[in-house]
């Protein structure tokens, strides 16, 4: 009997070990390894080993909505890009850093006689804007930057770590 109770409870154990080992990782235990911005849907997908995460809507560069070609067109460049920094003192609330210009930029923008720019982040809200909610609607309104709200930014300093690949698509 003690012997059966005993085999009864270690199966119970088992089994639930084992649904708990193959639930789907929670958003704020996983990490990205893979980030999608998709400029005409204001969208910025989170993946992990294939699967989505989660999705932001973001707001971008104030141009027209084209690919960045040069400092000061306040365009979100289009391309394949890296997350190569994190400032935790960033002005527009925590940032992360994308490695434009790449290499295509850089020929793009010397074929052209531009300088292609730089400082392109991920970041949160400036200082006083508090009030903006996530998926709020507002224009766009970076100088070519993805921005979030600040409880979004949060989310994505935990989960984006250096090195994250990033594909910005009109």
């Amino acid at each position: 009997m003690l012997r059966n109770m005993l085999r009864l409870l270690f199966l119970f154990i088992a089994s639930i070990t084992l649904h708990i080992g193959a639930q789907t990782p929670d958003v704020h235990a996983a990490h990205a390894d893979r980030i999608v911005v998709v400029k005409s849907a204001h969208t910025m997908t989170l993946y992990a080993g294939g699967k989505e995460l989660k999705v932001y809507h973001v707001w971008l560069g104030r141009g027209p909505g084209q690919a960045k070609q040069q400092q000061g067109d306040q365009e979100t460049p289009e391309g394949s890009y890296t997350i190569i920094g994190r400032n935790p003192h960033s002005t527009a609330y925590l940032s992360l850093r994308i490695s434009y210009p790449n290499a295509a930029d850089r020929e793009r923008a010397r074929k052209l006689h531009l300088d292609p720019g730089g400082d392109i982040m991920i970041h949160g809200l400036p200082p006083g804007n508090d009030w903006i909610k996530p998926g709020q609607q507002l224009p766009d309104w970076t100088f070519g930057c993805i921005a979030l709200t600040n409880s979004e930014m949060d989310e994505v300093w935990r989960l984006v770590p250096i090195g994250t690949p990033i594909e910005i698509r009109h």
